[in-house]
């Protein structure tokens, strides 16, 4: 049932063009609650950022979108759903991937992200210099000797991609991101509650 909804979210993600609101993060928080998949969902910024409304992306939508994404993080809780206000660092990550029992939809700047000007089609993802572009991928694998992420990017033409742990951490973590990831497991507990993450003890969690 997990793979079906991340699938749907990644039809979800592409027809974004056609909905009549911008996706955010928490948006597919709570799709993913609907699908009742376990997950939580790591943000350094709960709530709209008004920071970002002098930012392209950002300008045209976040007036509009400020009191919805509000709401929707202020009844998150009371819907279930698991919000952590903090940094998650690459090793964390990577701990997780490998560990087989999760994968992750990440918040990227699209202009970062190495292999864009061969096969990504996003209006605007051209140049070094282009202003922030959201846009989620799929974090579904990782190669430690290789220091190498698998993710699978809805806006490219081939079905899964590599890139380095240096790309994805720059991608993620650019201005206009809040860092926010979906965290997502693979299992279920037990008794049908949601699994508790484990998370590596000395975890580097420095931005």
């Amino acid at each position: 049932m997990c793979l079906c909804a991340i699938l749907t979210l990644e039809r979800e993600i592409a027809r974004k063009p056609s909905l009549s609101y911008s996706i955010w993060t928490v948006d597919l928080a709570y799709l993913l609650q609907r699908f009742s998949v376990t997950f939580s969902y790591f943000t350094v910024t709960v709530g709209a950022n008004p920071n970002y409304c002098g930012e392209s992306f950002y300008k045209e939508e976040l007036p509009n979108d400020l009191e919805r994404v509000d709401m929707l993080f202020q009844d998150a809780v009371e819907a279930g759903i698991d919000i952590q206000c903090r940094s998650i660092s690459e090793k964390e990550i990577s701990f997780l991937i490998l560990s087989g029992k999760y994968i992750a939809i990440a918040l990227v700047d699209q202009n970062k992200l190495s292999y864009v000007r061969q096969d990504v089609h996003i209006p605007g993802a051209l140049s070094d210099d282009s202003e922030y572009t959201g846009h989620y991928v799929l974090i579904c694998g990782f190669d430690a000797g290789a220091d190498m992420f698998e993710i699978r990017d809805p806006a490219s033409s081939r079905k899964r991609k590599r890139i380095s742990s240096k790309t994805l951490e720059e991608a993620r973590k650019a201005f206009g991101t809040d860092e926010d990831i979906l965290l997502i497991s693979l299992e279920k507990s037990k008794n049908g509650q949601q699994p508790s993450l484990q998370l590596p003890i000395n975890s580097n969690t420095d931005s």
